[in-house]
C-alpha cells in the first residue's frame, strides 16, 4: 500500500513498491484526488508525488485514463537504435520479404567516417614509457602543456591560465561538472532538441530539465532568460555543431546569451565544444570574464575515434577542486597511456592535415545532400556536425516508416526533444506525453553516401513525404 506524507514520501514508497515487484509495469496507481484522501493529504501534494515519479521514469501519465507504471522501454543512444525500436518499425513498415530490417541503410548513427581517422599505431610506441604510479599528477606534463594551449584562448583565465581537467569523453565530464554542483530535483536548462546523452544524464541523476528552443543560431536568449528565471542552477549547451540541428552561434547571438548569463554569474555553464577542430564555425563563448562558475569541454572522440574516450576540461578555480576530489590517481583518473596516444597522433602534422579535411568532408557532403534534396522540391538548410537536421511536411515517425519501406533506417526528432516542436507549445515530457505534438525533422547521417546514393534517397525522402 503507498504510505508517505510529503510527494517525496510518497514517490519513495511508489517505488519501493516497484522494487519489490507488488506494482509491476502496466499497473494501474490510485487517482489524485483519491490518493490524497487516502493518505490524508493535499491533493498538490499527490500530484507533486507523480510529477517526480513521472521524470524519473518510473510512471507513466496517460491523461484521463490515469497514470500506470512504466515499462522498460528501449532508450535512444548515439551510434546505434536499441533493437527493439528497430522491431518495431520493422513491424511498423510491413517491411517486405526482400528488405529484412537487418539489412537496412543506417542512416541514424551519427558517427564519423573511419578512412578520416588518424591511424593511432605510429604514436603507440611513444606512447609507452615508464609506468605511472599512485599519488602521481592526473595529467601528463606533455599532454597538460598541449591542452592548456588549446583551450587557454577560449576561456577567461588569470595570469597562469585555466585548470584543466581531464575525464573519460564528454560526456563523462558533463556529468562530473553536474553532480559536484547540484542536488537532486536541482533544475538544468538544457537545448530543446538536444543531445541524447544530456538527456538521459540528467534524468538519471535526477535532476529537472528545463527546455531552451534553439534556432537556426543556437540557443535562443529569451528561452535562456525564461529558464534561469524558473530556477535553472546550471546551463548545458553548444556553441557550434549543435547536435541534433548543426546550429553555431554567430558573434550577435553568443552576444546576446553572455548578456543574459551575466545577470546570473554564479549559475554554472557549460559550453560543450564537442565538435572543435573538425566545425567550420568560429569558436564563440558566452561566459564573460565576471562569470564565476563556468566549464569549456572539448573531446577528441569525433576526430580521433569514439574509442579513444578522452575529454579536455578548463574550469574556473572552484569548479576544478571540485572535480579534483572526484577525480584522482587510483580511483578514476585517465589512462596516462591514452593521454600520451592522443598527444602523440595531435602534434603529427600528417594527423592535423587529415582531421581538417574530414571536417571539409563532412560538410561537402552535408552540402551536396542539401542540393539533391533541392532537385526534389525539399528545402535544406545544412548546418556544422556530421549529420543534418531535415524538416519534414508530416510527422517524422511517419516518414520514418515510410523510408522503412525503401531500405532506409533513419531517426526522428522525437528522440532529441524535451518539449513540442509544434504550434502546441511546450509539452510536459518526451514526445507521446499530453500536449506534445509530433516531431516534424529526421537527423540523417549521410557523408558516407555516393552521390548516387544520395539522389536516391532525396527522391524516396520526397515521396515518403507526400
Amino acid at each position: 500500500m503507498i504510505s508517505g506524507a510529503t510527494a517525496a514520501e510518497i514517490s519513495d514508497s511508489v517505488r519501493a513498491l516497484i522494487d519489490r515487484g507488488e506494482l509491476v509495469p502496466g499497473d494501474a496507481l490510485p487517482p489524485v484526488r483519491a490518493l490524497a484522501e487516502q493518505l490524508g493529504v493535499n491533493r498538490n501534494t499527490a500530484v507533486a508525488a507523480y510529477r517526480r515519479l513521472a521524470r524519473d521514469g518510473a510512471v507513466i501519465g496517460q491523461g484521463r485514463a490515469g497514470t500506470r507504471v512504466a515499462g522498460a522501454a528501449p532508450t535512444p543512444q548515439e551510434g546505434f537504435a536499441p533493437a527493439a525500436a528497430l522491431a518495431e518499425l520493422a513491424e511498423l513498415a510491413e517491411q517486405p520479404e526482400g528488405v529484412p530490417v537487418g539489412d537496412l541503410r543506417d542512416l541514424g548513427t551519427g558517427n564519423p567516417s573511419p578512412a578520416l581517422i588518424p591511424d593511432l599505431a605510429p604514436a603507440l610506441a611513444g606512447a609507452v614509457g615508464r609506468p605511472v604510479l599512485y599519488g602521481e599528477p592526473v595529467i601528463d606534463p606533455d599532454f597538460a602543456r598541449w591542452a592548456r594551449a588549446w583551450m587557454a584562448p577560449d576561456v577567461p583565465g588569470g595570469a597562469d591560465g585555466p585548470s584543466l581537467t581531464l575525464t573519460s569523453g564528454a560526456v563523462d565530464a558533463i556529468e562530473r561538472l553536474l553532480a559536484q554542483a547540484l542536488t537532486r530535483d536541482d533544475a538544468v536548462a538544457l537545448e530543446d532538441p538536444c543531445f541524447l546523452a544530456s538527456i538521459q544524464t540528467v534524468r538519471h541523476a535526477g535532476y529537472r530539465a528545463i527546455p531552451v528552443p534553439v534556432d537556426a543560431a543556437g540557443m535562443t536568449p529569451h528561452g535562456l532568460r525564461a529558464a534561469l528565471e524558473d530556477g535553472a542552477r546550471a546551463v548545458v549547451l553548444t556553441p557550434r555543431a549543435q547536435n541534433p540541428t548543426g546550429a553555431s552561434l554567430g558573434a550577435r547571438r553568443a552576444q546576446e546569451l553572455g548578456e543574459v548569463l551575466a545577470n546570473h554569474p554564479y549559475v554554472l555553464v557549460i559550453q560543450d565544444d564537442y565538435y572543435s577542430f573538425l566545425s567550420r564555425s568560429p569558436f564563440r563563448s558566452v561566459v564573460g570574464p565576471g562569470h564565476r562558475r563556468w566549464a569549456l569541454v572539448r573531446s577528441v572522440s569525433k576526430f580521433l575515434g569514439p574509442d579513444l574516450c578522452l575529454a579536455v576540461t578548463a574550469t574556473d578555480p572552484e569548479t576544478a577542486r571540485r572535480l579534483a576530489l572526484r577525480l584522482s590517481p587510483g580511483t578514476t583518473w585517465v589512462s596516462h597511456l591514452l593521454q600520451r596516444l592522443a598527444h602523440g597522433v595531435l602534434r603529427e602534422d600528417g594527423a592535423r592535415e587529415l582531421i581538417e579535411r574530414a571536417g571539409a568532408h563532412y560538410a561537402a557532403r552535408g552540402a551536396a545532400f542539401a542540393e539533391a534534396m533541392a532537385r526534389h522540391g525539399l528545402p535544406l538548410v545544412p548546418g556544422d556536425g556530421m549529420s543534418l537536421w531535415v524538416p519534414v511536411p508530416r510527422p517524422a515517425r511517419q516518414v520514418a516508416t515510410a523510408l522503412a519501406r525503401r531500405g532506409w533506417l533513419v531517426r526522428t526528432g522525437d528522440e532529441f526533444r524535451l518539449a513540442a516542436d509544434g504550434p502546441a507549445g511546450p509539452g510536459v515530457g518526451r514526445s507521446g506525453g499530453p500536449g506534445v505534438e509530433p516531431s516534424h525533422h529526421l537527423r540523417l547521417t549521410v557523408h558516407e553516401l555516393t552521390d548516387a546514393q544520395m539522389d536516391a534517397l532525396a527522391a524516396d525522402l520526397a515521396a515518403a513525404c507526400r
